[in-house]
């Protein structure tokens, strides 16, 4: 499967999806350590990607969202940021708001 098709088949099968290094279990970067601790505190269900096993899902993410780091957080098909942007939305309570759909 294309790469770009690949990605938005991701993001429209879950309603948040983390673009990372590693796993939810195991994240393989301070960033992306981090977006997995805030999205586990807003107690929403979520999905990982790990771009490091897959070099053209790697470089097709940051061409998929025009956004060069990773991780990359997506909500209901759309391209919320990634640490810092997110690190922000927990702080300011939008990013509580934005979830508050998908919570179990």
């Amino acid at each position: 499967m294309d790469p770009q098709a690949h990605i938005a088949k991701l993001i429209a099968d879950h309603k948040v999806v983390l673009f990372m290094k590693g796993s939810k279990s195991f994240p393989q970067c301070g960033f992306s350590s981090r977006v997995v601790e805030l999205l586990k505190r807003e107690g929403v269900p979520f999905e990982t990607v790990n771009v490091l096993s897959d070099p053209a899902i790697r470089q097709g993410i940051k061409d998929f969202s025009n956004w060069p780091t990773i991780p990359q957080l997506y909500v209901d098909g759309r391209f919320i940021g990634g640490c810092d942007i997110v690190t922000e939305l927990h702080e300011s309570g939008e990013l509580a708001r934005e979830l508050a759909p998908f919570k179990g």
